[in-house]
């Protein structure tokens, strides 16, 4: 059954044959293997175009801000998952990769595309990058909406990840529209929220590499690629030192049940 178009029977990523391997255009063997380092080719696969000296210092550091954060919520599916079937690191990798959403390392695809409608609505409007900030903001604020890129629970002073980011921007030349967009932002954020709301890393990361030329409908891809990185780690210590029923233990003891005892238990006390 043909569901929609389906008449673009064409892919512009790779080919091969007996003799070679074709990636966007260069022969994968010629051309890349011990030539190009991963960022360089994780730039060329996905855009067509192999990155600039720039373009490629930005999104190293990106990648390196990113990969690794800890036993986050992610990180503790994947080596739970791999605590109970040792054998399926795709599976953990996985587990770990799903976990990856809107409030947690996805996040920076929610803010880069904030970043992107606020300009277009001051394209649309015929106003001031700053007037469409500030209407924006009132807009969450009415309907008690978050601001994406802004705040941080642990950061409260300021994300260092996304100070650096910007800092490398910075002297890189790399600063444009997108990173000018969010520090507007965290300007009148403050204020119009009424809380401490500085720039954390989710917003960092696609304005800067947005900034250098990275496409918006790809920004998902950066966080899942760093986090990949920093979940092998992981998955290593936890094939080695696991600590996955560990973590299982600790959340059956840090949370009570509530519900309707059984004619075994009782009535169960309330904290």
């Amino acid at each position: 059954m043909r569901i929609g178009k389906q008449d673009q029977t064409y892919t512009a990523i790779a080919t091969s044959d007996a003799e070679s391997v074709t990636v966007r255009g260069h022969d994968l063997c010629d051309d890349l293997i011990g030539k190009v380092d991963f960022t360089d080719y994780f730039w060329l696969l996905v855009t067509g175009t192999r990155p600039t000296a720039n373009q490629r210092s930005m999104m190293d550091a990106c990648l390196v801000s990113i990969a690794e954060h800890g036993l986050v919520p992610s990180v503790q599916a994947a080596r739970m998952t791999l605590a109970a079937g040792p054998e399926s690191w795709q599976g953990a990798m996985s587990a770990g990769l799903l976990g990856m959403g809107s409030v947690v390392a996805g996040s920076s695809e929610s803010a880069g595309k904030f970043l992107d409608q606020i300009m277009r609505r001051a394209e649309a409007e015929n106003i001031e990058i700053e007037a469409a900030v500030i209407a924006t903001l009132k807009e969450l604020k009415a309907a008690r909406q978050k601001v994406p890129g802004l705040g941080h629970p642990q950061h409260s002073s300021g994300d260092p990840r996304a100070n650096k980011l910007l800092e490398i921007a910075d002297e890189l030349g790399v600063t444009g529209k997108y990173i000018s967009t969010l520090r507007i932002l965290a300007e009148h954020a403050p204020g119009i929220i009424q809380r401490p709301l500085p720039i954390n890393v989710s917003g960092a990361i696609p304005a800067t590499i947005l900034d250098a030329g990275w496409p918006v409908d790809a920004l998902k891809a950066v966080p899942l690629l760093a986090r990949t990185a920093g979940l092998a780690a992981h998955l290593l210590e936890e094939s080695r030192r696991s600590i996955g029923f560990i973590m299982s233990h600790q959340a059956d003891q840090a949370i009570s049940y509530d519900g309707e005892p059984s004619s075994k238990t009782g009535p169960q006390e309330k904290a």
